[in-house]
């Protein structure tokens, strides 16, 4: 079928798609012309009526001229020369008016009458001539299903003869055949007369039962054996059916000891000791976010001051980085100036491996002071800029003899008082921009949130920024950052 009908019907699709192309392109070609035909007519339409509007109002003009006592001779043979000349003009007009009207009707009847009808024919045919295949394909689609029909209902019967003669009975004895143990019934157990001070150190019956299961009983007197036991430690090769699965193949090797117990508590023991640890993980990764780089899962002022640290811890990196790299300087210029104290080059990867240190820990401060100018904040280009360096791997703020330069050096005064402007800068209430009542409760619990109960109400301060969080205030005065999405929020118009 793939080969004979649908391969075949793919390829005629494809043939027809572009025969039916060409026909809708010539009908486009046909109706362009018809278009431009009719824009020359309406062209010279509106010309004539001009041009007529004109040799109208030029013969009025010489009528009144003529009429007129004061006008002189010239000026009215002048008058009726120009009316003479539109009249001409209107005349021709009117004369390529009429043979563009004449050449539009004759292309409007063959447009209508001979293009437009002979294409739509050729349409007509050509779906005519895909039905016709397309009836083909049914024709040899039910002819190939006939061809198989007999085939396929062998193939039916047989499932169903082998349906017929399944037997139960015989199928069950094979599996118990299969999978009996062989163990012979235990005997009777003997009373042992624990009065009369004997004390059998076994408990084989009198009818002499074969040894196997009846040593354990032997060395577990006082537990009572059953072959579906999960305490029964019978080894693999003397388990009865139920207490253990099928025994594997020699390539599989010995089969493992832990099958030796009741399967269905063992599999339960194992889902068990699976599915604890899944839970704890999953309530571990319920309770803590995602922790990343920037410190974007905090709060807005833990994750301020969490990247102010970041920021100082780095500095000092580079403060060490930067000296070392001096001191490795100053050795080079030492084993330069004094060949027999050291060899120069065994320095360069030292310093290298220094400079590699110092341009990614630019890197990384550069990236963290990103972070802390868009989470707000306030004070740090201060406080932070006296830590770039320069190509020298120097501070800025330095000399180049050593000395502090007096322009570059903070006043230290100065910079407390900044930091107490910085934290007391907040203490100006804003005015609030829309209230918000919670739908959930908030514990408040982490530093710079605001603790909520379900249905309380309270003024926003600052809009989500994207961060998750929105600032409010009691009418306490109390502020605080609270999870966006476990509040409504109406803010004023």
């Amino acid at each position: 079928m793939m080969m004979s009908i649908c391969i075949d019907l793919t390829k005629y699709l494809q043939e027809l798609k572009q025969e039916r192309k060409t026909y809708l392109m010539e009908a486009k070609k046909a109706q362009q012309s018809l278009e431009s035909t009719y824009k020359q007519l309406d062209s010279s339409k509106k010309r004539f009526e001009r041009e007529w509007r004109e040799a109208e109002r030029a013969a009025q003009y010489a009528e009144k001229t003529d009429q007129d006592i004061n006008a002189t001779k010239a000026d009215v043979e002048k008058a009726k020369q120009q009316a003479h000349m539109r009249a001409h003009i209107a005349e021709e007009c009117k004369n390529d008016y009429a043979a563009q009207l004449q050449k539009f009707n004759k292309e409007q009847n063959q447009f209508y009458f001979n293009d437009m009808p002979l294409i739509f024919n050729k349409l007509q045919d050509l779906d005519e001539k895909r039905v016709r295949k397309l009836a083909q394909g049914y024709i040899l689609f039910s002819d190939t299903e006939k061809h198989v029909m007999p085939i396929i209902g062998k193939c039916l019967e047989g499932i169903t003869k082998a349906g017929t003669n399944v037997n139960e009975r015989n199928d069950s004895m094979v599996v118990i055949e299969q999978n009996k143990s062989g163990f012979e019934r235990p005997g009777d157990l003997e009373f042992e007369d624990y009065s009369q001070g004997i004390n059998r150190a076994s408990s084989d019956s009198s009818l002499g039962t074969p040894k196997g299961p009846m040593e354990l009983l032997g060395k577990n007197r006082s537990k009572n054996f059953w072959i579906f036991s999960k305490r029964s430690k019978l080894s693999p090769s003397t388990l009865p059916p139920f207490s253990t699965p099928p025994a594997p193949s020699p390539a599989n090797g010995p089969p493992s000891p832990k099958f030796g117990r009741d399967p269905l508590s063992y599999c339960l023991k194992e889902i068990n000791k699976t599915v604890k640890p899944r839970i704890s993980s999953f309530r571990t990764l319920r309770r803590s976010p995602t922790v990343t780089e920037d410190f974007g899962h905090l709060p807005p002022e833990q994750r301020r001051k969490r990247l102010q640290q970041k920021l100082e811890e780095i500095c000092k990196e580079l403060q060490k980085e930067v000296d070392q790299s001096e001191a490795l300087g100053k050795m080079k210029d030492v084993y330069e100036k004094n060949p027999q104290m050291g060899d120069p080059a065994s320095l360069a990867s030292q310093i290298s491996q220094t400079s590699q240190n110092i341009e990614r820990l630019r890197g990384e401060l550069n990236k963290y002071e990103t972070w802390l100018a868009e989470a707000g904040g306030r004070g740090d280009t201060l406080r932070y800029k006296a830590h770039t360096f320069n190509n020298n791997g120097a501070h800025d703020v330095h000399s180049p003899d050593g000395a502090h330069s007096d322009e570059s050096t903070p006043d230290p005064s100065q910079a407390i008082y900044a930091e107490f402007d910085d934290d007391f800068e907040d203490e100006e209430l804003t005015a609030p921009i829309g209230k918000c009542t919670a739908m959930y409760n908030f514990p408040g619990a982490s530093e710079g949130t605001i603790s909520m109960q379900e249905g309380e109400v309270l003024a926003v301060v600052e809009e989500d920024k994207g961060d998750g969080w929105t600032r409010v205030r009691r009418s306490n005065g109390d502020e605080g950052y609270i999870p966006t999405s476990y509040v409504t929020i109406a803010l004023n118009k």
